[in-house]
């Protein structure tokens, strides 16, 4: 068995989704902390897919632990796919409306709010950022577009990682 295909199976997969998911969370945290860069309501949505997904494999991971089957790892490894997929979507969407390909959603005008968890200042609006400007581009994409690309690649690999454990395991 080669490095790929050790990396691939049993938990290791969906313990590096997790940890991926967890390194976006934290680096759009990071943006928005260090850089001034405000969230939009399409930033946040991104942001629910990468929760849902550490949430989702946490839970298949202690359900895999009790009962380690084989087909529910595959199965696992495909639901992890088809969230990153769903980040994609996302991500692509988010993009179309920066690039005014799609028309926004509501909600999506920016400006001040109120932010009903501000327990310092509450005279102090929550800032939230159009969803239809882009904070910088990097090689041609913004920030939603690297999320999507990102998120493509993690989906491909995590059904790489659902094929390679059907045929790792079923020829034990």
């Amino acid at each position: 068995m080669n490095a790929l295909t050790t990396l691939l199976t049993g938990w290791r997969w969906p313990v590096i989704a997790l940890l991926a998911s967890a390194a976006m969370l934290a680096g759009a945290h990071a943006f928005e902390t260090f850089g001034g860069l405000y969230p939009c309501p399409l930033c946040l949505r991104q942001r629910e897919v990468y929760w849902a997904l550490i949430a989702m494999t946490l839970t298949g991971l202690a359900i895999w632990r009790l009962v380690p089957k084989r087909r529910f790892l595959v199965a696992l490894n495909v639901l992890i796919g088809l969230v990153f997929l769903t980040g994609v979507v996302v991500a692509f969407y988010h993009a179309g409306v920066e690039w005014q390909v799609f028309p926004p959603p509501d909600g999506c005008s920016g400006g001040p709010g109120t932010d009903p968890m501000n327990f310092g200042d509450i005279d102090q609006p929550m800032k939230i950022a159009l969803c239809t400007a882009a904070p910088f581009y990097f090689i041609g994409l913004s920030m939603a577009g690297w999320n999507g690309v990102i998120s493509a690649v993690l989906a491909g690999i995590s059904f790489a990682a659902a094929a390679i454990t059907f045929r790792h395991y079923r020829t034990k």
